[in-house]
């Protein structure tokens, strides 16, 4: 568990760091460390432990708590440092658009940019720019890092070896299921269909009269992230647009405008402005489905009509997946679900709860849902359907079930070791200085 903690250290150094600026303007604070031209705070270490107890309890009970923290902070000085002077390179756009998201996440925990302001001590555009030195002095550790280890690999006898030194040790492996989902917004009543296809086919007949694609974007599209930039999409590789939207335009040639084409966000018609390779760029003008407007009961009969014709053997669960689906992601994929890493076998212990209780109900494979209505913060309200693809218990680690988890078990151990070793190599390049016993 401890080696968990302590991965997460150096994320919470950069998120936190903000909140030890807010402590050392409001009172006064000590040097505990110096590490090259770089100091570390009281009020960091004091901030990082804050954290630790908030996320992880237990760790109120570490005497050794607080001299890991301090530890940890020194050694991403150190490998900064070394950094800065290698002139690492990081991509500066990829900081704007992280700090970016780092201040919106922040900001929506407080209830005005004044009162934001009060507890960090410090005003908006300071706290806007530390953020962004935060986030650009970590990119540049984590590249610095992956230089020098990216070729870092174990072989077939380093695992086993590993495995027999630490099986007594080893994590349970904990119980996961393989799931495929069919997801449908409710569909739209026929007054709103029929409201948004009259409006597009109105601004198809003055496109045809020689109008101007951008201008009537800007006046009648209902995309309001492209409205204004004349219903310009950008480039866009293959798979991340809705497939009706994407398969339409591949098979336009530059500068060619498409008939109506339906989505599930309403009608659109699409010029192609360029391709590049698998990237296509495009524009649009929408017409929107008004979804206050929807036929709840024909959405379910519709998922119940696909469940009976998986069942009966008409059709297989990712054909139906990939025609009925309206989450693009999944649906290429057949309608399985992966991790955020590309994997298909998901904890069971971290699903939504309301997933949960909804795969628990399904005990063997293929079995599939009911439809069923799920409410989700990220949009509004869907209907769906879940078939289990197979389930595995949880059981103790063996290679012989287990054995590319335990070999990425031994590579982050040998990773570490090599890290440790480095760090060692480091300090003797770079002063360090302890000032006060924390």
């Amino acid at each position: 568990m401890k080696k968990v903690l302590f991965a997460v250290l150096a994320a919470l150094m950069i998120a936190m760091n903000g909140f030890a600026d807010a402590a050392a303007s409001t009172g006064l604070d000590r040097i505990v460390a110096i590490v090259g031209n770089e100091i570390i705070l009281a009020s960091d270490v004091n901030e990082q432990e804050l954290m630790l107890h908030l996320q992880y309890p237990e760790t109120r009970k570490d005497p050794q708590l607080r001299k890991r923290i301090l530890e940890n902070m020194i050694n991403q000085k150190i490998i900064l440092t070394k950094a800065k002077i290698d002139t690492v390179k990081v991509d500066e756009k990829s900081v704007d658009d992280q700090a970016a998201a780092r201040y919106s996440s922040l900001r929506a925990g407080f209830p005005s940019v004044s009162a934001m302001e009060s507890r960090f001590g410090m005003p908006v555009n300071r706290l806007k720019q530390h953020i962004r030195e935060d986030i650009r002095d970590q990119q540049m550790i984590e590249a610095f890092r992956r230089k020098n280890f990216h070729e870092v690999t174990v072989s077939y006898d380093e695992t086993m070896a590993f495995y027999n030194q630490e099986k007594g040790a080893l994590p349970e492996a904990p119980e996961t299921v393989s799931v495929s989902q069919i997801i449908k917004m409710p569909l739209v009543s026929e007054a709103a269909r029929q409201a948004a296809l009259d409006k597009i086919k109105a601004v198809q007949q003055q496109l045809e009269a020689g109008g101007s694609f951008a201008t009537l974007a800007r006046e009648y599209s209902d995309d309001p992230g492209s409205r204004e930039k004349g219903g310009d999409l950008g480039f866009t590789r293959k798979g991340e647009l809705v497939p009706s939207f994407e398969e339409a335009a591949s098979v336009l040639k530059p500068g060619q405008i498409s008939g109506i084409v339906e989505t599930r966000f309403g009608y659109h018609i699409i010029q192609l402005i360029d391709k590049e390779g698998d990237r296509i760029h495009t524009r649009h003008i929408l017409a929107l489905f008004d979804r206050s407007k929807t036929d709840i009961p024909a959405t379910i009969a519709l998922l119940k009509s696909i469940r009976k014709d998986v069942l009966s053997g008409k059709a297989t669960f990712a054909e139906m997946a990939k025609k009925y689906s309206d989450d693009p992601a999944s649906a290429t994929n057949g309608g399985l679900i992966t991790s955020g890493s590309g994997n298909p076998d998901l904890e069971v212990a971290t699903l939504r709860p309301d997933l949960r209780k909804i795969i628990d109900g399904l005990k063997s494979k293929g079995d599939i849902s009911q439809p069923e209505k799920i409410e989700s913060d990220k949009s509004a309200p869907f209907y769906a359907l879940f078939m289990l693809n197979s389930r595995t218990p949880a059981h103790v680690l063996t290679p012989e079930h287990d054995f590319a988890q335990i070999q990425e078990l031994a590579l982050n151990h040998k990773s570490q070791e090599l890290f440790n070793a480095w760090i060692e190599k480091l300090k003797k390049e770079v002063v360090v200085k302890v000032m006060s016993d924390i």
